[in-house]
């Protein structure tokens, strides 16, 4: 099943993609749609991010071929960090490239939207708390992050984490491919059976460390071929079994 929030007749709505419609729901949360709902054709609406999440928890070096890129040594357990809400945006909306940073990256990631409040829940069942995958860009001011020596500053620019384009609930999360592109080429094209860290471990680990509320993101790191962007590229981010998610750079708005 595909969840996804939507623009429509000047208001956000919630719904479920089947084909090219969209079926609208009831209420703040999704659930399934009730009997007679009428479906929207997708060319009609505007969608929006999926979910409007209270954080973002992100996890670094999480692909065995990006640390060979990086010649770095696999992390013993997940290298954890925030992204705020605030950076949050949707399909088909910009990228905004600071003026402070004189590179930005794009980092193609699988992200996990968890379904319900969740806190110290064992390996063996945190699926039950995952309401479905999105495709994620952890975008970066790779020099700020650099510089800095921490990344809060670099990752957690306002547009610097798209999301969409909706949720879905179903999909193989061993062996589905995740690819970037920038202006139609491709850029990342790897397989997240290469996760250091797969889905139900970081849903467990991270909620040993701080509560999961309903609807928060986890992004599960990027694999090799990571790169910069400019003012003007468009950035798709493609995972099997999802879709794929697009936004334009722009530069900074005066």
């Amino acid at each position: 099943m595909k969840y996804a929030r939507f623009k429509y007749e000047g208001r956000i709505r919630r719904g479920i993609v089947k084909g090219d419609l969209i079926y609208p729901t009831k209420g703040r949360h999704y659930h399934a749609c009730g009997a007679g709902v009428r479906g929207i054709p997708l060319e009609k609406v505007k969608m929006a991010a999926p979910v409007k999440p209270s954080k973002i928890v992100a996890v670094g070096l999480n692909y065995t071929d990006h640390a060979e890129e990086l010649n770095m040594k696999l992390p013993e357990e997940p290298v954890i960090f925030l992204k705020p809400p605030s950076s949050v945006i949707g399909p088909g909306e910009d990228i905004v490239c600071p003026s402070s940073a004189k590179r930005i990256d794009y980092e193609a990631e699988l992200a996990i939207v968890i379904k319900k409040k969740t806190r110290n829940v064992p390996e063996e069942s945190a699926e039950e708390h995952i309401l479905g995958y999105t495709c994620l860009n952890d975008v970066t001011a790779r020099d700020l992050q650099k510089s800095d020596g921490q990344w809060t500053r670099a990752k957690s620019f306002d547009t610097f984490c798209p999301l969409g384009p909706w949720i879905e609930t179903e999909m193989d999360t061993d062996n589905a491919g995740i690819f970037s592109y920038v202006n139609g080429k491709l850029k990342q094209s790897s397989s997240v059976s290469k996760m250091v860290f797969k889905p139900a471990y970081l849903v467990s680990f991270i909620s040993a460390v701080m509560t999961l509320e309903r609807e928060d993101v986890i992004a599960t790191g990027t694999p090799a071929g990571i790169g910069a962007v400019k003012a003007g590229d468009k950035v798709e981010i493609l995972i099997e079994g999802i879709g794929t998610l697009v936004n334009n750079v722009i530069p900074k708005k005066e």
